[in-house]
């Protein structure tokens, strides 16, 4: 996932602030998610890695001389210097590897600007072997360190890529903060798109009184034969009343795709107001079960 750092909250308690280092890795694994989605396994040669579950790391593109003409041209277009990317990691702090998962980015007209520049790179172009140069590791959209005493339920209400914090906060708490009952709620369009659906269904049934799991489909044209975890459908109201029995007392980790600024600019220069993306929309949902919003912790991205 490559988020957009606007996490709000149900803000985590101040922290100690971490050193932003760069750190060169080697690729030890690619494992395909998604037929657009990769996890890269990254071999750092020291297991002390300091950061916290939902963190992200940056990849600059200027390292790849395989994008040189393509980050030189946009540079040109844009009259700037082409930012690193950020992506969520999929790994757990507790875990003896970092992980990354990436989704490979479209261009849609009328939705993004330009073309994605480092996303088609690691996904397509990235094998055992290759090296990458990543920052890290930063970010709000972490559990509060008195997460315990806050709550004893988590919400955690994702999308496409989205599930990727939300799914190495999910094993970090499962692992280290046994009091917390998750509920998982995955919206994709089709039973292809879930990133971690095996991941997922083996934690489950580890920790069945700890993790619900469900699946929203939105194109799938059956979802009859794939069990009680999966629906159709978007993520709704009645969907959470569903799973959440004191809406006020849980708290809620959402993350998925948000309206985009190159899709506000478009918007209004049709004179119309743009449409509502996931987020959005569940956060509507959320509001209208009655989860107070200081109990909302976001990330998007778009």
């Amino acid at each position: 996932m490559t988020p957009t750092q606007t996490a709000t909250a149900a803000a985590p308690a101040p922290e100690k602030r971490r050193r932003i280092k760069q750190i060169e890795t080697m690729v030890a694994d690619v494992i395909q998610e998604t037929p657009d989605t990769n996890t890269l396994l990254l071999f750092t040669g020291t297991d002390r890695l300091e950061y916290e579950a939902g963190h992200f790391l940056t990849i600059d593109p200027h390292q790849f001389e395989a994008l040189e003409r393509f980050t030189a041209y946009f540079e040109d277009v844009k009259g700037k210097r082409e930012p690193p990317r950020a992506y969520s990691m999929s790994s757990a702090p507790h875990e003896k590897y970092l992980a990354i998962t990436v989704k490979e980015e479209r261009y849609e007209r009328g939705a993004t600007k330009y073309p994605p520049l480092l996303s088609p790179l690691l996904v397509k172009r990235t094998v055992r072997g290759n090296r990458l140069i990543v920052t890290g590791f930063t970010g709000p959209y972490v559990l509060p360190s008195d997460v315990a005493s806050k709550t004893d339920h988590l919400l955690h209400v994702v999308a496409g890529s989205g599930a990727v914090p939300n799914y190495a906060i999910l094993k970090h708490a499962l692992t280290y903060v046994p009091s917390l009952r998750h509920t998982f709620v995955c919206s994709n369009k089709t039973l292809a798109d879930v990133m971690f659906r095996r991941p997922l269904e083996e934690l489950q049934a580890r920790f069945p009184d700890k993790l619900k799991v469900v699946h929203t489909l939105t194109r799938e044209p059956d979802v009859s034969t794939l069990g009680s975890s999966y629906r159709k459908g978007r993520v709704d109201a009645a969907l959470l009343r569903e799973l959440v029995p004191d809406p006020r007392a849980c708290l809620v980790y959402a993350c998925g795709p948000a309206i985009g600024v190159w899709e506000k600019a478009a918007a209004r220069a049709k004179g119309e107001e743009p449409k509502p993306r996931f987020m959005e929309a569940a956060l509507a949902s959320v509001a209208e079960i009655g989860v107070p919003k200081d109990r909302v912790t976001t990330e998007s991205y778009g």
